[in-house]
């Protein structure tokens, strides 16, 4: 299934040019997103704007209050050049998780951004509620890579009997009808095919789970050269495209 922005709510589709900037409903407008007084503006668009859906689709928190979007990493440099990609004077905070682990953080406090994620399928209690996104086809790649970077794994390691160096990638959730409509996405986008699978060992979670071919194929599209993403990701999805196959062809990747 394929979604597209022509899913948006019917209220949101009715709004006026003048209503997307200004009054009381702002959204989005020539790829920029306002406040309603026009105070702040967030200068994001394009394959920066669908990376960042994608790492709120996985690492984020949509706020009940309707206007803000929590982004929590392990990594504070990571977090800081979200801030300048997009011009937020937002401070970086530290918070605990449930294993006194330390992370970092950051606020965006954006209406007409946080409308926009509505509109698009997420919402507040999106952990085991989210469903299908309506994301743009052309930045399909940089939404995907948003969401490696937020709940994905790219493991690599040596096969017990030949050696060989072996590749997986992992996408975890804990809503398996969004994996279900991920897994087609990729299919329709890379010609890969993976395999959804249930965790119980702690609270249920879904893993979308790809081998080293599909894998690769993944990686090359998703992690291009130039953008935007975590730093220890792109080495590892870079050496993943880069590594020698061992096989000329696999079931997991269609021709």
């Amino acid at each position: 299934m394929e979604l597209s922005f022509g899913d948006v709510p019917k209220w949101l589709r009715e709004l006026s040019a003048k209503q997307l900037c200004t009054g009381s409903s702002p959204v989005v407008a020539s790829n920029k997103f306002c406040m309603a007084n026009s105070r702040k503006e967030l200068k994001i668009n394009g394959s920066n704007l669908w990376y960042l859906v994608g790492l709120i689709a996985s690492d984020g928190c949509l706020s009940k209050d309707g206007r803000h979007i929590d982004l929590t990493s392990k990594e504070y440099d990571f977090l800081r050049e979200i801030k300048i990609r997009i011009g937020l004077i937002n401070k970086i905070g530290v918070k605990y998780n449930h294993l006194k682990q330390k992370n970092f953080h950051i606020q965006i406090s954006n209406k007409g951004f946080y409308n926009f994620l509505l509109s698009i399928g997420l919402r507040p209690d999106k952990s085991l509620t989210i469903g299908p996104l309506a994301v743009e086809g052309q930045y399909f790649s940089d939404f995907l890579r948003g969401l490696i970077d937020g709940d994905g794994s790219i493991r690599h390691w040596a096969h017990s009997s030949n050696n060989r160096e072996q590749w997986s990638l992992r996408i975890y959730s804990g809503s398996a009808k969004f994996l279900e409509w991920l897994r087609e996405q990729i299919r329709a986008n890379f010609n890969a095919l993976g395999r959804i699978h249930e965790d119980t060992s702690r609270n249920t979670v879904y893993v979308l789970k790809f081998g080293k071919m599909a894998a690769k194929e993944i990686m090359q599209g998703c992690y291009y050269p130039g953008c935007f993403g975590l730093g220890r990701k792109i080495k590892l999805a870079n050496a993943c495209f880069n590594s020698s196959a061992g096989w000329k062809s696999s079931k997991t990747v269609l021709n």
